[in-house]
């Protein structure tokens, strides 16, 4: 029985490996369980709010292969104006992991605004780590995305 237990024990980490992985692939990083970009949080909200704000998922906007949520109508109206003006960099995949040449989950509360662009991390503990060169990691991840996705 522990023989059995083990082996599919293995087999859901195998399984779950491989979904993370594949899901990795996608443009936009997108929550596992919510299917929504960047964990549903609003990504207008860190310009105009300067802080992290949860989206709802009665006021979404589809864009680049994912659905990402607002907080009020008027976010949602301004990205899908400009998206490009709103949406993080390299997808909302955290940007240390991207200037290392492969891509991570992000957490909502890791962020930064660098000339005009948003920048989400995995943590606040990677973050300070990407920002203790920010020129050099910024031009490290423009070089490797999207080629991280391959």
């Amino acid at each position: 029985m522990r023989i059995y237990l083990t082996g599919v024990l293995a087999a859901l980490a195998l399984i779950i490996t491989s979904s993370v992985h594949s899901m990795a692939k996608e443009p936009v990083y997108q929550s596992l369980f919510g299917g929504a970009a960047i964990n549903g949080f609003d990504p207008v909200a860190y310009f105009k709010e300067r802080r992290p704000v949860e989206g709802s998922s009665e006021l979404t906007y589809d864009w680049n292969g994912a659905t990402w949520r607002f907080a009020n109508s008027t976010n949602r109206d301004r990205f899908a104006a400009h998206p490009e003006a709103f949406a993080p960099q390299y997808g909302g995949y955290c940007a240390w992991a991207v200037s290392q040449g492969y891509t991570a989950s992000t957490d909502p509360e890791a962020w930064k605004i660098v000339d005009g662009k948003l920048y989400l991390n995995y943590s606040k503990s990677v973050q300070a780590r990407w920002e203790e060169d920010l020129p050099e990691n910024i031009a490290k991840g423009n070089a490797n995305w999207p080629k991280v996705l391959e």
